[in-house]
C-alpha cells in the first residue's frame, strides 16, 4: 500500500525541514512535505514519532513569494561595490516575527551564495501529485529564472509509481536532479533494515528518472549489511549501480545511533556492525565490482573513513582503490591515529599524515582517551554518533 498522504492547510508561517544532502549546503530550502511518508527504516532516526503531512500547494506558494519579496528587498539596500548596511539589515530583522526572521535569513544566506539551486524538502516531495508538483516547480522558475538547480529527495518506490511521461513535465518544470537513498542493492539487506523496497524497484525508478532527464544521485551506506552481509552488500549495490549508472553514487558509511531500530537490533546481537577496517575492505570490493559505467563517485560526509574517495568512472578508479590500499599499508599504530585523526576532523586521506600539522594532538587525544587496538572501534562508535 502507498504511503497515507496527510494534508495540512493551516498556513504557519514559512517553513524549513530539519535535513537536506551536503551538496546543498548552498540551496535555497523549500518545504513540499513534512517528514516523511515511509519511516520505518531501522537505521533512521530523523523522522522518528514525526507525522507525515503533505503541505497545500498554496501555502508552498506563500513560502516562495516571502523569499522572492525579501530577496527584492535585500537587493534594495546592497550599497555599490556589494556591501550590505548591516544597520538598515539589523532594523529590519528586529522588525520581523520568528518565522518571518527564518525566512529572511534564508534569503539572505540564499542570496549571499549566489542564488543557483533550491532543494525541496522533506524526505520525499515526489509523493506529491504531479500537477501539485509541475505548479510549484513552475511558480519557482518564474520568481527565480536564473536557478540553475532544483533538487529533491525521493523514495524508489514513490518514483517507480509515477507514469514517465509525468516525470518528464516534472523535468521539464524545472526539477532536475533526484537523491535516492538506495542505500544497498541486495535483496537480503533491504528487506532487514525495512527499506521498503528491492533490488529490482530500485533499478527501475533509477531508469526512469535518468529517461526523464534529470540528474541522478544514489546514496549507498558501507556497513549497512553487517558482518553478515557485508559481501553481498557491496556486490549487489554495485550489480543495480552498474545497471542504473547514476550520475552520482554518494558513500555514507553507517552509524549506528541511539533509539534506532538498528541500535535495539545490536543490543539484542541480531546485528554486527563491521569495523573500520572491514568496512574499508567492503568499500574496496564496493569499487572494484563496479564496471562499465561513467558515475561520479562521492564521499563527501565526516562518517565516511575516506573523504578523499572522489572521481569519475572509470578513469579514476585505479586512483579511488588506491586510498583505500594506501590506508591498509600504515602500520596498526598509524591505522588508528588515522582513525581518530578523522572522526576529530582533521585528516581527509591517509595522505594527510604525512605532514600533517594535527598528528601530535591526535595522538594526545589517544593517550587521553585510552585508545588502544582492543577498543578503537567502540571508541570510533562513539565519535561518529556525533554527527548523525
Amino acid at each position: 500500500m502507498e504511503e497515507k498522504q496527510k494534508r495540512t492547510d493551516l498556513y504557519e508561517g514559512f517553513e524549513q525541514g530539519p535535513i537536506r544532502p551536503p551538496s546543498e549546503a548552498y540551496s535555497l530550502l523549500i518545504r513540499l512535505t513534512r517528514n516523511c511518508p515511509w519511516n520505518h527504516c531501522t537505521f533512521c532516526r530523523v523522522y522518528k514519532k514525526r507525522t507525515f503531512s503533505l503541505r497545500s500547494v498554496e501555502n508552498i506558494i506563500k513560502d516562495i513569494d516571502f523569499i522572492h519579496g525579501y530577496i527584492e528587498r535585500i537587493k534594495q539596500i546592497i550599497k555599490p561595490g556589494g556591501d550590505m548596511d548591516n544597520e538598515v539589515i539589523n532594523t529590519l530583522y528586529n522588525s520581523f516575527g520568528e518565522k518571518d526572521r527564518i525566512a529572511f535569513n534564508a534569503a539572505m544566506s540564499w542570496y549571499a551564495s549566489g542564488m543557483k539551486s533550491v532543494f525541496l524538502q522533506d524526505a520525499n516531495s515526489l509523493i506529491m501529485k504531479p500537477d501539485d508538483l509541475v505548479t510549484v516547480l513552475s511558480h519557482l522558475k518564474k520568481c527565480f529564472p536564473k536557478v540553475e538547480r532544483i533538487t529533491s529527495y525521493a523514495r524508489s518506490h514513490t518514483i517507480a509509481r509515477i507514469r514517465p511521461e509525468d516525470l518528464k513535465r516534472i523535468a521539464y518544470a524545472g526539477l532536475n536532479r533526484v537523491h535516492i537513498g538506495m542505500e544497498s542493492g541486495s535483496d537480503k539487506v533491504l528487506e532487514k533494515i525495512r527499506k521498503g523496497a528491492t533490488k529490482a524497484i530500485h533499478i527501475k525508478a533509477g531508469l526512469n528518472v535518468k529517461e526523464a532527464g534529470m540528474e541522478l544521485s544514489e546514496y549507498v551506506m558501507p556497513g549497512l549489511g553487517g558482518i553478515e552481509y557485508s559481501i553481498e552488500h557491496a556486490m549487489e549495490t554495485a550489480s543495480a549501480l552498474n545497471t542504473i549508472n547514476p550520475d552520482f553514487i554518494r558513500l555514507r558509511t553507517l552509524a549506528v545511533t541511539d533509539g534506532t531500530d538498528l541500535s535495539a537490533q545490536v543490543a539484542r546481537g541480531e546485528f554486527e556492525k563491521p569495523t573500520d577496517v572491514m568496512m574499508a575492505k567492503e568499500i574496496r570490493l564496493f569499487l572494484e565490482s563496479l564496471d562499465g559505467i561513467t558515475s561520479y563517485i562521492k564521499s563527501d560526509h565526516i562518517l565516511n573513513l575516506f573523504e578523499t574517495i572522489n572521481g569519475k568512472l572509470p578513469q579514476d578508479k585505479k586512483k579511488m582503490i588506491g586510498i583505500i590500499d594506501r590506508f591498509f599499508e600504515l602500520t596498526p599504530e598509524d591505522r588508528i591515529l588515522y582513525q581518530i585523526g578523522r572522526r576529530m576532523g582533521f585528516f581527509r586521506g591517509p595522505e594527510d599524515m604525512d605532514q600533517s600539522p594535527h598528528l601530535e594532538r591526535v595522538k594526545q587525544a589517544c593517550r587521553y582517551y585510552g585508545v588502544t587496538p582492543a577498543n578503537i572501534d567502540s571508541v570510533i562508535d562513539e565519535l561518529m554518533k556525533r554527527f548523525v
